[in-house]
């Protein structure tokens, strides 16, 4: 029998394996590719899949892991102005985008969030804080809520999904977000 060194070795490469499957896998499928071919690629049961990540979303949370952290910490070195509309704009485009990296993700972002990887937790904190700033300043009503404001990026990015370069629309409808549509 193997000592717990070698277990704790033994089921981190099998994370990192189910990681790096589920990646690739959701790179070239989508969020909808069964959790059985991602065992299958990581060469693992899918009882140790499960094991790792109980849900499709605590996988999806995984594996978005580090680009969330990297968004929550660019927007807060960013966020270096007295107008903090800009840099609510950059991290409402950042979510976007980084949602719509795997086809079909930006249905299940708001649970994904709150499966509590230091990532979506990174996320959502600099949301909610983004937003209490810009509702502080005046910006945005006080009505709106950080769920508003997720529901509004998963729309976006199912706009995008299929888009080649979806930077500027991601961008415009950005602007219909914060702008509205409504002439004042």
């Amino acid at each position: 029998m193997s000592d717990d060194t070698e277990l704790r070795a033994d089921a981190r490469r099998n994370r990192e394996s189910i990681l790096m499957a589920a990646e690739d896998l959701f790179l070239e499928r989508g969020v909808g590719v069964a959790l059985e071919e991602v065992a299958k690629r990581a060469k693992v049961g899918i009882a140790t899949l499960y094991r790792r990540f109980p849900t499709r979303e605590a996988l999806l949370a995984a594996t978005s892991n580090e680009r969330f952290l990297a968004l929550a910490e660019t927007s807060r070195l960013r966020d270096t102005e007295d107008d903090p509309g800009p840099a609510l704009r950059a991290y409402l485009e950042e979510l976007a985008l980084n949602t719509s990296i795997y086809q079909s993700f930006a249905g299940a972002l708001g649970t994904v969030i709150q499966c509590g990887t230091p990532g979506c937790n990174a996320i959502t904190a600099e949301g909610h804080r983004l937003l209490r700033r810009a509702q502080d300043h005046g910006r945005i009503g006080p009505a709106v809520t950080f769920d508003d404001v997720i529901t509004v990026v998963s729309a976006i990015s199912i706009a995008i999904e299929k888009e080649s370069s979806p930077q500027s629309r991601v961008a415009h409808l950005v602007d219909l977000f914060l702008y509205g549509i409504l002439r004042r």
